[in-house]
């Protein structure tokens, strides 16, 4: 297993922007999912795949320039979120993946639609995230996206992955994209030529494992943290819109009083999931 402790080579450019929207917009866009391949144990309905690392290597490339005169005026950017009125994050990053996707002088994708409810009769059957025009392959896709995170326990193994709510597991989050999400063939008359799922966040490790093996799924590529209910030295709390990607100026002092929460080492890019008991809380 790669030390988590170790990962100083790893590619994450939205760390050089200042501006906290711009480098969520960067990180939406330039890192590679949490997982490096679909894990053997999942049982498939609906056939699906995931980006290879490389794709979201050459977006970053292919959009640095953009990034660069967002975080000198990011005011198209400010305006273009002012239309989000939730405070989910995971929804906060569709908008700023969909804000990607419109900027289309940048990729070689066209966006059909976003939010596609799929409607039959008095029922609604479900909902897709994106349907894209592959303009280098004239494909048509369907894409999900979902921003999440998920703590392992016990020996690390798919069924062992908790959100913050526990009812959420990656097993089930997994599940749900094969059975039920990528279940639709023909949308808004275009035939779905091939399915993605796009899942990025961090993953964390519990404390007590670090020197178990890493599932093979795992993208190691990606800054892995650690979670427990032991307090470090020299974190400090980010704020909830800093879990997507931390702002250029600390936000708050080193911690001193523990609540439950994502928390940052600066110096080390470190990120530490403080649980006030063993187990994640449901209400957090």
């Amino acid at each position: 297993m790669q030390n988590i402790f170790e990962q100083t080579l790893l590619f994450e450019p939205w760390l050089k922007y200042k501006t906290p929207i711009v480098r969520q917009l960067a990180f939406t866009v330039a890192s590679p999912n949490i997982l490096s391949q679909i894990p053997d144990q999942l049982h498939i309905q609906h056939a699906f795949e995931l980006h290879h690392e490389q794709v979201f290597f050459e977006h970053f490339l292919a959009y640095e320039k953009r990034l660069t005169e967002l975080d000198n005026n990011p005011t198209p950017l400010v305006e273009f979120l002012k239309q989000l009125k939730s405070t989910r994050l995971g929804l906060r990053f569709e908008y700023l993946f969909w804000f990607w996707l419109l900027d289309d002088a940048y990729h070689h994708y066209q966006l059909i639609g976003h939010s596609i409810q799929i409607i039959e009769g008095a029922n609604t059957l479900g909902e897709l995230d994106f349907l894209i025009l592959n303009k280098k392959t004239q494909e048509i896709e369907h894409w999900e996206v979902a921003l999440k995170y998920y703590l392992a326990e016990h020996d690390l193994a798919l069924q062992h992955w908790y959100g913050l709510n526990r009812t959420d597991t990656l097993l089930r989050k997994l599940t749900h994209f094969s059975h039920q999400q990528f279940k639709f063939n023909y949308v808004k008359n275009h035939a779905i030529d091939r399915r993605f799922a796009i899942m990025k966040g961090q993953l964390y490790l519990p404390t007590n494992a670090l020197n178990n093996a890493l599932p093979l799924w795992v993208n190691s590529e990606r800054r892995i943290g650690t979670w427990g209910n032991e307090t470090l030295k020299d974190f400090y709390r980010l704020q909830r819109q800093e879990w997507i990607c931390p702002d250029w100026q600390q936000s708050s002092p080193p911690a001193y009083w523990w609540t439950d929460g994502l928390y940052h080492n600066r110096t080390t890019q470190q990120f530490y999931m403080f649980r006030n008991t063993a187990l994640p809380c449901v209400n957090c």
